[in-house]
């Protein structure tokens, strides 16, 4: 299974209108190579080098989104896929941008493809996800972008 996108390459710079300084809107993504008996897929984007005074587990949930449909291919720009919304760590329920507060973080976009669909409501927490998702992981990928604030 594959994750890229047109926006920037594996480990390079996420362009800022992606970002809190920018229009704060999702990259585009495209999807590929998801094997035939996945029933799911489940993006997360989560952000660890958050330093201890912001988030004491020095963790960041950009994005989450469950219950994808597997034949998914493209999410565009500024779209929100197709599934069930989870809950950033900024309460919210769609993409939010990268916003460092102090040096260059990286942002890991991570894939997973299902054998079921997860009995989970909108809004479920990354930790509901991952618990819900043990077991069922039959592919996974990500692909890595990095941002620091220009000032």
């Amino acid at each position: 299974m594959q994750l890229t996108s047109p926006a920037f390459k594996e480990g390079g710079k996420i362009p800022s209108k992606y970002t809190c300084q920018g229009k704060n809107i999702n990259p585009e993504l495209q999807i590929s190579k998801v094997p035939s008996g996945a029933q799911s897929l489940v993006l997360i984007m989560d952000d660890p080098d958050v330093p201890e005074f912001v988030r004491k587990d020095k963790m960041w949930d950009h994005w989450v989104v469950f219950n994808i449909p597997p034949s998914t291919a493209d999410i565009p720009e500024n779209t929100q896929p197709s599934g069930t919304p989870g809950k950033n760590s900024g309460g919210g329920l769609t993409y939010q941008g990268p916003c460092p507060p102090d040096r260059e973080h990286r942002y890991f976009i991570k894939l997973y493809a299902l054998d079921t669909e997860l009995k989970l409501p909108q809004g479920a927490s990354k930790k509901d996800v991952e618990k819900a998702m043990q077991g069922h992981i039959i592919a996974q990928t990500q692909l890595m972008g990095r941002y620091e604030k220009h000032h």
